[in-house]
């Protein structure tokens, strides 16, 4: 069925309530029950959607305004989509995430949800869309035939699927693939102490490793600063993929964004390695644990120092970050990444982890006109 705007479809801004057992909850929890059946749909499971309480975390972000739409049939929530405002940087982005219930799709739900986020954002002055689609391994083999490749060249989402068609019809552009990989916990014993041996074995005792989980200890926060602004994207786990990062990061900022992820209730599992000739950080790696939900965690970014690759020291800091999660969060039952397909070097380091492709994340921008002057 053509994915027609039908007459009957109503959208409006969504009331974001106190708390989940608020009298005015009702919608919000809806909305977030759209969310989840759309990730069981798509995943097979409902690891990657939001409970009520950590999407009510996650809209009292300081460093982003997020805003939701909502659409109706008959009064029924069938379909949302998420606009995510920056705040800090990237001033005319806003990022969009889109749900329709299984059984509205093909029937300008998408459409008209995605016409009216459009709307909002560019009075917002935001003029540089993203938005992604989610497509799980299976489909991947199913249209392999049909292959639509971003401009990097590497990667590629399936052709014939209907998010593909949607975003192309809608005037989106592919711009990026990111590879989404699951690993199960906790890891077998013999496989850690294979692989510890085996990045100690290339690095020859000239590297010591740091521990910390939350907060970064004083002694090391300058250093950790240095490694993030000297070190950029060298070897990234970016959860977001989408956005260059161009901001200078300094000890500030650093731990105000501590505060902010303790104020949400997740937990920061690090490990640093530093040369011990120097006495300078030349790698970290970082683990997220939900706040309401303490068996997903996500593998965050992983950076390390250009100038000391060769060494394994990625295999050697994502190894003893892997033992210090099972130390600390001995419910983690599974461990998500995504993944640049260039990024070759990580992607063998996960394999070697047990790690394997769940799918991919196809990431589209548009260009949206500015708002001229007024010329009432």
């Amino acid at each position: 069925m053509a994915d027609d705007i039908a007459d009957d479809i109503q959208v409006e801004q969504l009331w974001i309530p106190d708390s989940p057992e608020a009298k005015d909850a009702a919608d919000f929890l809806a909305a977030i029950e759209v969310g989840r059946k759309v990730r069981m749909q798509t995943w097979g499971s409902d690891d990657l959607a939001y409970t009520p309480q950590e999407k009510l975390l996650e809209l009292a972000d300081p460093y982003e305004r997020q805003v939701i739409l909502v659409a109706r049939i008959n009064g029924e929530i069938v379909g949302t989509v998420d606009i995510a405002l920056p705040l800090i940087e990237d001033m005319d982005v806003a990022e969009f995430t889109l749900d329709i219930l299984p059984e509205f799709q093909r029937r300008g739900v998408g459409r008209r949800l995605l016409e009216a986020a459009e709307h909002f954002a560019k009075s917002e002055g935001r003029t540089r869309i993203l938005v992604d689609t989610n497509h799980p391994g299976a489909t991947l083999d199913e249209f392999a035939r049909g292959q639509l490749v971003p401009e990097s060249g590497q990667g590629f989402v399936p052709l014939e699927s209907r998010e593909v068609d949607f975003a192309r019809r809608t005037g989106y552009t592919l711009e990026h693939i990111e590879q989404f990989s699951s690993c199960l916990l906790p890891l077998d014993t013999k496989l850690i102490a294979d692989l510890t041996a085996e990045a100690e074995e290339a690095n020859a005792g000239r590297y010591r490793l740091h521990h910390w989980t939350d907060r970064c200890p004083d002694e090391w926060l300058e250093a950790v600063v240095l490694l993030e602004n000297q070190a950029g994207a060298d070897l990234d786990d970016d959860l977001q993929g989408a956005v260059e990062q161009d901001l200078v990061f300094d000890g500030g900022m650093l731990r105000e964004a501590e505060e902010v992820a303790i104020a949400q209730g997740r937990r920061t599992v690090v490990t640093a390695v530093e040369e011990i000739a120097t006495g300078a950080l030349v790698g970290l790696t970082t683990i997220t644990v939900l706040a309401h939900r303490p068996d997903i965690v996500f593998q965050d970014d992983t950076t390390g120092s250009q100038a000391h690759r060769g060494h394994k020291l990625g295999l050697l800091i994502k190894v003893a970050n892997m033992v210090r999660l099972e130390e600390q969060f001995p419910d983690a039952r599974i461990i998500y990444t995504w993944n640049a397909p260039e990024n070759r070097y990580l992607l063998t380091v996960n394999r070697q982890l047990g790690f394997t492709t769940a799918g991919v994340t196809g990431i589209w921008l548009k260009e949206l006109p500015r708002l001229g002057p007024s010329t009432s």
